[in-house]
């Protein structure tokens, strides 16, 4: 999600029983639970800052930590790190985890492969590779080679492959890199045949990817003037620009397409048609869901950018093309989503054709493969995928194996094939082949990971939020889990942007599985799972829903005796660090444990760094009165209180995340640390070289949960059993390279 601030898996052993760190509500057997010691109070220096906002004074002592690389802001971060590391580094049981989260995060990780002329290109990790290695191969039974191996750019991991897009013909590679977590990109391109890259690079791209035109002669994408003066990672991001890059030409002799200078907070996504007759360019403002739609004839040297759908009154995706026939999802008329078709000759919505109608199910994706319209639903948050011919009559649906989220399905109309992904929260990942034509699909690639799946289940229930309305939520655990209300537990939520959290499977939340943990997944408000309407029950105004949402979520784990007050945990990462962040203050009786990760904590000035105007459509701006208000009233910063006793609380962030910036969590700590009533710690963790969490390493990712799982051993008093074999880590297992080395 590029605008928005977000939203990131044997036996061990003689470990027959899976007992590893299993959770006991009796002490027989049970390793003696020895308490890191206190953790001494930290205090952060204030200054004298108040704004005058709306009319009211409102204090900000910590604001000098908004300057991220001041020396200053640099030692504290040092001192925090070094506080939680002595914290963290003490807990007995810290070794063993980071050996099971290990083991179990090494095993094989497909992409689905996508067909470019006779070519198929996937990435591919081996396990344990910091960075996925994009491979293709010659035919889909031919031997793959890897044509782009990040792993190579960086020696610590930190260089990422965050996007790629190959020519018609396979010939070419246009890919991005990030660096250190960074949300810029660099643009290069690479011949496909020798695997060398060309002179071709371009800068100051952020949320845009490269569009081919059919022939192979460059394609269009979009950027940013580089930064004039400040820090790149900090500095606010407005206008956009639409640009042609034909090959071999310098970047500064690239073909502006478009730009309207009067609108700066607009951005462009381009789709080239499969007859490379037009350019469909689709307008977004911030994070609304809503688009405009323009176009370009290609073929026509005179042709300026066409209005389509120009109102800005509802979300149209571009699905294909049939020379003037446009097919686009929307949600004009049907919150829950439609397929339309539009006649560039006849584009009143009175001439619209309905191609496949609403339904009691969110439609949350089409793509057109072999004449096909592949129709993604989202039934109470999991996955349905129903086929649909060329005039919209049913032609089947695939059938998948639970409940689960179905992904990929991407192609052009010609293809005869396409590929797609099935996981769950106990399904590490399954790839399967569809026919476009029979609409049969069959295995392809199946990961092998070190647990049995018979031993977890995952059941779906619905929660009723203070409101009345009602919300599905997926608990998973191991089989035999007795609800005796002593289980620690771990909700996670997010509930935002229209986003939908459907089912999905992480080695790291099977290692708290595995542990004995109960890890529940809340649908909140505010998401996408049930179209517009619960969007936008869940936003501006209307946030607190979600907060409501997420505690009766929580409520419902101790009514059903699943969990109780001192063994329960949140989590929830950016909008959702945001969510804890809220829930937290709004109910620290509630909750032992919280783990806001890279959340938006400072709801008074999210929209004065990088992205974060973007956001108002979504929260509404801090400078409007109304929205001032309510904005104040949720903001986990401003709503600390001296004397309460909160959850303890690990936050974590990244030092280059420019997407929300690590002031949000800096700041937020450091007042969370000064309000603590108790023995409860407040911790930071902050990961060097490191952003939002896209294209965050393997080993990055296996040290912060880590950090995470061992912290909740310790507050929640998790009581560890004594089975032969967990008594010593395992033997390290090494950061590999590609899979001809093992």
């Amino acid at each position: 999600m590029t605008w928005k601030p977000v939203a990131l898996a044997g036996v061990m052993g003689l470990l027959a029983t899976w007992g590893w760190l299993g959770c006991r509500s009796d002490d027989s057997a049970a390793v003696p639970h020895i308490q890191p010691a206190p953790l001494p109070r930290a205090v952060t220096a204030k200054v004298e800052q108040a704004d005058d906002l709306n009319g009211r004074t409102v204090e900000d002592p910590y604001r000098w930590l908004e300057d991220a690389d001041s020396e200053a802001t640099l030692k504290w971060v040092e001192g925090q790190n070094s506080l939680s590391r002595g914290w963290l580094d003490a807990i007995p049981e810290r070794a063993l985890v980071r050996s099971r989260v290990k083991r179990l995060w090494n095993y094989e990780r497909h992409g689905a492969p996508r067909r470019h002329g006779n070519r198929y290109f996937f990435t591919h990790n081996n396990g344990l590779q910091n960075q996925a290695v994009l491979y293709v191969s010659e035919g889909l039974d031919g031997t793959p080679r890897p044509l782009l191996d990040p792993n190579l750019l960086a020696a610590d991991g930190t260089a990422a492959l965050s996007g790629y897009a190959v020519s018609e013909d396979g010939s070419l590679l246009a890919y991005a890199l990030s660096r250190s977590g960074s949300d810029w990109r660099e643009i290069k391109v690479r011949d496909v045949a020798t695997g060398l890259d060309r002179d071709d690079d371009l800068q100051w791209v952020k949320f845009s990817s490269p569009d081919w035109r059919k022939d192979g002669s460059g394609f269009f994408y979009a950027r940013y003037d580089a930064p004039a003066d400040g820090n790149p990672l900090v500095n606010v991001n407005y206008n956009q620009k639409l640009y042609f890059h034909r090959l071999g030409t310098p970047q500064e002799e690239d073909l502006l397409v478009f730009h309207d200078p009067e609108h700066k907070t607009w951005g462009f996504g381009t789709d080239v048609t499969d007859d490379d007759r037009y350019l469909v360019l689709t307008i977004r403002e911030g994070t609304d869901t809503r688009r405009r739609i323009r176009y370009l004839d290609l073929q026509d040297a005179t042709a300026v950018v066409t209005p389509l759908l120009d109102a800005f009154d509802a979300s149209y995706s571009f699905v294909g093309s049939e020379g003037k026939r446009f097919w686009f999802l929307t949600d004009r008329d049907a919150p829950r989503g439609r397929l339309i078709g539009i006649d560039l000759d006849r584009p009143d919505p009175g001439d619209w054709i309905v191609v496949v109608p609403e339904s009691e199910d969110q439609l949350e994706q089409v793509t057109r493969v072999g004449g096909r319209f592949i129709c993604h639903y989202l039934r109470d948050a999991h996955s349905r995928v129903v086929l649909a011919n060329a005039d919209g009559s049913i032609a089947g649906e695939v059938d998948l194996p639970g409940l689960g989220t179905a992904s990929g399905f991407g192609g052009k109309a010609g293809d005869p094939e396409t590929f797609f992904q099935f996981t769950s929260f106990i399904n590490p990942g399954t790839l399967y082949r569809l026919d476009a034509d029979t609409g049969e699909s069959t295995l392809y690639r199946r990961p092998a990971v070190e647990f049995e799946p018979e031993d977890y289940t995952t059941q779906m229930v619905f929660y009723q939020s203070r409101d009345g309305s009602r919300g599905p939520m997926f608990i998973s655990y191991r089989q035999g889990l007795r609800r005796n209300g002593l289980n620690p537990t771990l909700l996670y939520g997010y509930g935002g942007f229209n986003i939908s959290m459907t089912p999905r499977f992480s080695p790291a939340n099977l290692a708290w599985m595995e542990m004995g943990g109960v890890y529940a997944h809340a649908i909140l408000r505010g998401g996408g799972e049930y179209g517009e309407d619960w969007h936008q029950a869940g936003m501006k105004g209307s946030k607190q829903n979600v907060f409501d949402d997420f505690i009766a979520a929580a409520e419902w784990l101790m009514v059903n005796h699943y969990t109780r007050p001192d063994k329960l945990a949140i989590h929830g990462r950016s909008n959702g660090g945001l969510l804890v962040g809220a829930c937290m203050t709004q109910r620290p009786d509630l909750f032992a444990a919280a783990l806001p990760a890279v959340g938006v904590m400072d709801m008074l000035r999210y929209h004065k760094f990088t992205i974060g105007w973007a956001w108002t459509s979504e929260y509404g701006s801090p400078d409007d009165p109304d929205a001032f208000g309510w904005l104040l009233g949720y903001s986990p910063l401003h709503n600390l209180r001296p004397g309460v006793a909160y959850p303890a609380t690990l936050v974590t962030t990244g030092d280059h995340d420019d997407r929300v910036v690590p002031a949000h969590s800096y700041k937020f700590t450091a007042r969370l640390q000064e309000c603590q009533a108790g023995p409860n710690p407040v911790l930071i963790r902050i990961d060097t070289k490191a952003g939002h969490g896209s294209g965050k390493p393997t080993d990055k990712l296996i040290d912060e949960v880590t950090d995470q799982w061992a912290f909740l051993v310790r507050v929640l008093d998790m009581q560890p059993r004594r089975v032969p074999g967990w008594e010593e880590p395992e033997a390290p297992l090494k950061f590999e390279g590609r899979p001809e080395e093992r």
